[in-house]
């Protein structure tokens, strides 16, 4: 009778180490991947950005129109909220140039983790690696106009107008704002929170406002007189003064479906 005790007992052991083990063996659910829209809005002060045929003013009192605005935004990272890893994107470069084609304005990061996230990282510029690694293609193809040559490289925000104030022929304005190395880098990176976290998944696709002013671009922490700060074509002392001002003009505006 006490064989039979111990064998029953023994099986009984088997069956719930084999279960156990079944139980561990089986893998966690797989993270559904989903997508994320980015998408900029330039405005001055209020109102949307007009091209050409709209009258500014900056926080010098200088009247100035605008005629182009473009920047480049790199190395995109959406930062998790609680249990959520942060999602570094590949290949991460986009150029935004104000346009009517929305198209110009926005990019899609298709293959996000799912999970929730709280903020987004982004490098206002082009990165030093990209800027000596050759010819680029895509958004960085020097073919795109926002290239100066291999030893002074991108062209991290261009702006481009017209005021009276500056004794340029025709008042032009013209703020190429580059350099990648030295004290004089133009390269700024930000951190923006959403004003609520967003879930990814397969079902939901969350897009992003970021709202550019144009207006920040000329002030705080450096106000520009365009009768002395109206040409930059080089790095220097004046390019990094407008790239701490633009370092402060993205905000998140929306972040939901």
């Amino acid at each position: 009778m006490k064989s039979i005790i111990k064998i029953a007992i023994f099986s009984a052991a088997i069956i719930i180490g084999v279960s156990s083990c079944s139980k561990k063996e089986n893998p966690a659910p797989a993270v559904e991947n989903g997508q994320v829209y980015m998408e900029f809005f330039n405005v001055v002060g209020e109102g949307n950005l007009q091209l050409n045929t709209q009258w500014y003013q900056n926080a010098n009192g200088d009247s100035f129109t605008v005629s182009k605005l473009n920047y480049y935004i790199s190395n995109v990272v959406l930062n998790g909220s609680t249990g959520t890893a942060n999602y570094t994107e590949p290949e991460s470069y986009h150029l935004i140039e104000h346009s009517a084609s929305p198209s110009d304005m926005t990019f899609n990061m298709p293959i996000v983790p799912g999970g929730k996230y709280k903020s987004v990282t982004f490098t206002i510029g082009v990165d030093s690696l990209r800027n000596v690694s050759g010819a680029q293609t895509g958004a960085l193809d020097p073919a795109l106009g926002n290239f100066w040559s291999w030893n002074t490289g991108y062209i991290m925000l261009k702006f481009e107008g017209n005021s009276p104030k500056a004794p340029t022929t025709g008042g032009k304005l013209m703020m190429h704002a580059g350099g990648f190395t030295g004290a004089n880098s133009v390269l700024r990176t930000v951190t923006l929170n959403f004003p609520t976290e967003i879930e990814v998944n397969k079902n939901k696709t969350p897009h992003i406002h970021l709202q550019a002013n144009v207006l920040k671009l000329f002030h705080s922490p450096n106000t520009i007189n365009f009768a002395t700060t109206n040409t930059v074509h080089m790095p220097g002392t004046d390019a990094k003064k407008l790239a701490d001002n633009y370092a402060g003009m993205f905000s998140v505006t929306y972040a939901g479906l």
